[in-house]
């Protein structure tokens, strides 16, 4: 893919230094939109954007719409762009950049070759991170769990997506899918957008909320419009946010059983409706918590949508040799 419209050095103000400051880009390609940010050294947002996702047109289509949303920023904000990270939906190659896996939101985005699409046309190094992971080297950084060594992230959105933290680094595992607690079974029959059944996502999704309460009323609403309804005490939009709230507490329970790691941080669209959200989650967990008997800090992401594209930016610096370092 050859783009010529973005050019990594920027012009600069003559009241500058004659060393223009390093910028670094952060790319969230999320189901339904692409975030983007342009950030100092410092991991400090300077401009931001939001696009759709041409999901269905594949992989050059969506990143093409990312770079498309970038380059006015990086017209517009001085400095020199020297490095790009993307947060990307799916099980990810983080070392050779490219996508291993993807829901059925998607089409030709298993496969698709991320960062070298993004080198050429930046071309300036980047760097692929599930973007969930992503999300918890953000609030990880500068968020709601800013110096935690031991941390569950978890993004509800189009899908859900989990991501862990141990140590004082990201942890990937050995095939780039650790934490990935939306599709593990055990929380029913639905068929899930994976293809498989019964995941944590068929019921906390935001695509998940708006097919249970049409299954229960014959009306279809926006996982914003269930909660909504819930709030005005609507009882099937409330059956609804308690079924996805008691998977998701369980989902805590499953991942304090095996990795003993009781922080979690939960982030993605879904997550805005927390204070309906959170008492669901923490009832369900008073009455089954984890084994260790070690209580879970349970907390909303801070960085809303800055959190994926500001955790990819801090990755990438941290890649060409400042800040925090990622094991992914």
């Amino acid at each position: 893919m050859t783009r010529s419209l973005i050019s990594p050095h920027t012009p600069q103000d003559p009241t500058m230094s004659t060393s223009p400051r390093p910028l670094f880009a952060g790319i969230d390609i999320g189901g339904t939109t692409t975030q983007v940010v342009v950030c100092s050294d410092d991991l400090t947002v300077l401009d931001r954007a939001e696009t759709a996702t041409p999901a269905r047109e594949g992989g050059r289509a969506m990143v093409g719409a990312a770079l498309d949303a970038l380059a006015p920023l990086l017209a517009r904000v001085p400095g020199r762009l020297v490095g790009t990270g993307i947060g990307a939906a799916g099980v990810v190659d983080s070392v050779n950049g490219r996508i291993l896996v993807a829901s059925d939101s998607f089409r030709g985005w298993a496969g698709f070759t991320v960062t070298a699409a993004v080198e050429d046309g930046l071309g300036v190094p980047a760097y692929l991170d599930n973007d969930v992971n992503a999300f918890l080297y953000g609030e990880v950084y500068g968020g709601a769990v800013r110096g935690e060594t031991d941390v569950l992230g978890m993004t509800l959105g189009t899908g859900v997506g989990g991501a862990l933290w141990t140590n004082g680094a990201l942890y990937a595992g050995p095939h780039g899918a650790a934490g990935e607690i939306g599709h593990i079974p055990g929380f029913g029959e639905l068929p899930c957008s994976c293809g498989g059944r019964g995941h944590l996502e068929t019921l906390a999704s935001g695509r998940s909320i708006t097919a249970r309460y049409a299954d229960r009323t014959g009306h279809r609403r926006t996982a914003r419009e269930v909660a909504e309804a819930a709030g005005r005490g609507d009882d099937d939009a409330l059956a609804v946010y308690r079924a996805a709230g008691e998977g998701i507490a369980r989902a805590i329970v499953i991942t304090a059983g095996v990795a003993d790691i009781t922080t979690v941080v939960v982030g993605g669209g879904v997550s805005r409706a927390w204070p309906l959200l959170e008492p669901f989650i923490q009832s369900a967990l008073a009455a089954d918590p984890p084994v260790s008997g070690h209580p879970v800090r349970l907390v909303q992401a801070a960085l809303a949508s800055d959190a994926v594209p500001v955790g990819a930016a801090a990755r990438v610096r941290g890649e060409l040799g400042t800040g925090v370092r990622s094991t992914a």
